[in-house]
């Protein structure tokens, strides 16, 4: 607004007492302050109410002034209550540097110039921000000249005074209001507060407060429909703001926002169509049992354009006794999301979490490619010898971790995801067998308690492969058969037989080192490990009654 708009407000009640040329500028802001020097809160454009408690004498006015006009305020206005009228050496100095001053009469309270103001100003930025951002949308549409998302985000900063982050399902930053850092742990905590406020299905913005600090939560679509088929791969607008106060026009502004940028994601989804085809194909040719040539054949085709500066030649494939910097070898990650009483196939949900899942695994510049069908979804995950080769080793628990508790909120309940990996392979020899062993992980990770469960493929060659499996009641019965009388007695004397066991086992039964470890006398330990094989029937000397124990403690 114009500091002409405030004399045009009779309600205010505002007198003009110097600089009328100045009436032309434009409000950005008010600050209301009786500070001496006000400087390190001023940016600009500001009108500056003051109840004139800093002024003691003539002598204070202008260096008052002076900080004002030096910081590019827009205006003074200052209150008459504390004298009755406004200093004439104020006035004098206003007019100094030419800065334009208002009286304020007594029966005027600051608050409400300041409520005019600020909605007034706002009800112009919103509606300047509306024309850019439709400008904006008419660049996005005409190719990527227009910036994307960032530009969008940069926006609202400049515009709106908004500090504004752009966060994928599971709270990876995807562009930022002036490359402003999201604070660590902050947007996965987002994240879970969107997920869990999506599945009471109400409409966004959703309101959350971290550490004392209000977000608006504005969900970005990527699809309608069940909203199960698409919330775990919407992306995420986090305002800085607590917009429960934000008029009409602005929430309207902030979703035609989400809108732009759901159509930009839509645009970039087209490059992940070349990925998705090349995975299909090589798993259309693993399921029609085709030969190892036309598998190798694919994969250098998908290898270059998954791993930027790899050139093409039969290295890439990853066959037999390839060498050199350009050698691929290849993991395969399966992946299920499953819902009770559910009628559509949630592989597709699987494919778009498998993607942001493995986004910069194993190396940080590298792509995957994902299929999905018969309700999975099947990654292909390209390993390059050299500089990231120590990322090949993709574990369940690395995707799955950091995570967890985000993907828990958007399967909420009622939902399931597991996830199995297999080793590295170094061909196309290799990927048939690679894709049983992630595909027998996952049934490993099905068998585990939990919502989110992985496995991988270092469980497939232990105990561990077979234990999921053994049915409930038979874990029930072996365990207590073993370790009840143990623990019973430890209920009635605390002698502590169980910890002791499983320190025995671990210390593959050296006495000396599990006394050294319990802090305990190698007599003492004796006599411990006789309860337990009195109290059994056990004889801890025999492997077999060793493995029974074993087996028994990880069941339980």
């Amino acid at each position: 607004m114009r500091l002409s708009a405030l004399l045009e407000s009779g309600a205010l009640g505002l007198r003009l007492l110097s600089g009328a040329g100045g009436l032309g500028r434009r409000v950005r802001g008010v600050m209301t302050t009786d500070l001496r020097d006000p400087s390190r809160y001023l940016r600009g454009g500001e009108l500056v109410l003051t109840g004139l408690a800093w002024w003691r004498g003539p002598k204070d006015s202008e260096p008052f002034v002076r900080v004002l006009a030096d910081a590019g305020v827009a205006a003074l206005a200052a209150g008459e209550a504390e004298f009755g009228s406004v200093p004439d050496d104020l006035v004098a100095a206003c007019e100094l540097h030419r800065l334009p001053l208002f009286a304020v009469a007594e029966e005027v309270s600051f608050a409400e110039i300041t409520e005019h103001v600020v909605r007034q100003v706002s009800g112009e930025r919103a509606g300047d921000l509306a024309a850019v951002v439709e400008r904006h949308r008419r660049l996005m549409a005409a190719g990527p000249a227009g910036g994307g998302p960032q530009a969008v985000l940069d926006l609202l900063a400049s515009d709106l005074d908004l500090r504004a982050w752009l966060l994928s399902a599971t709270g990876r930053p995807l562009a930022a209001a002036r490359q402003e850092r999201l604070p660590a742990g902050l947007g996965t905590e987002l994240a879970t507060r969107q997920l869990t406020a999506a599945r009471t299905g109400r409409r966004g913005p959703y309101r959350a407060v971290v550490d004392g600090v209000a977000y608006a939560l504005f969900p970005v679509r990527a699809g309608a429909g069940d909203v199960r088929r698409t919330l775990l791969s919407d992306w995420l607008l986090a305002v800085r703001a607590d917009a429960r106060d934000w008029p009409a026009q602005r929430l309207d502004l902030l979703d035609g926002v989400t809108q732009l940028i759901a159509a930009e994601r839509d645009r970039g989804e087209a490059t992940r169509a070349v990925p998705r085809r090349l995975a299909r194909e090589v798993l259309d040719l693993l399921a029609s049992g085709a030969p190892s040539a036309e598998v190798a054949a694919r994969l250098r085709v998908a290898a270059p354009v998954l791993v930027p500066g790899l050139s093409g030649g039969p290295n890439v494939s990853g066959a037999s006794g390839a060498s050199g910097a350009s050698r691929v070898r290849w993991q395969v990650v399966v992946a299920r999301v499953e819902w009770p009483d559910t009628d559509f196939d949630a592989g597709p949900v699987g494919r778009g979490l498998l993607e942001e899942l493995l986004t910069g695994a194993p190396a940080p510049e590298a792509g995957v490619a994902v299929a999905h069908g018969g309700g999975e979804a099947v990654a292909l995950v390209p390993v390059t010898d050299g500089e990231h080769a120590g990322h090949g080793a993709l574990r369940a628990e690395t995707v799955l971790g950091p995570v967890r508790d985000v993907l828990a909120a958007g399967l909420d309940g009622d939902g399931r995801l597991t996830l199995g990996v297999s080793a590295a392979v170094p061909s196309a020899d290799g990927l048939r067998g690679a894709l049983e062993e992630a595909r027998h992980a996952l049934r490993v990770a099905a068998a585990r308690p939990g919502q989110v469960s992985g496995a991988g493929h270092g469980e497939l060659a232990s105990h561990v492969l077979l234990l999921p499996f053994v049915p409930d009641d038979v874990r029930r019965a072996f365990t207590a058969r073993l370790l009840e009388p143990l623990r019973d007695y430890d209920r009635r004397h605390r002698a502590e037989l169980v910890p002791t066991l499983e320190a025995f086992l671990a210390a593959d039964g050296s006495w000396t080192r599990c006394a050294a470890r319990l802090h305990l006398h190698v007599n003492t330990l004796r006599y411990r490990i006789g309860r337990v094989e009195q109290l059994t029937g056990r004889d801890l000397t025999r492997l077999e009654d060793k493995v029974d124990f074993f087996l028994a403690l990880r069941m339980s």
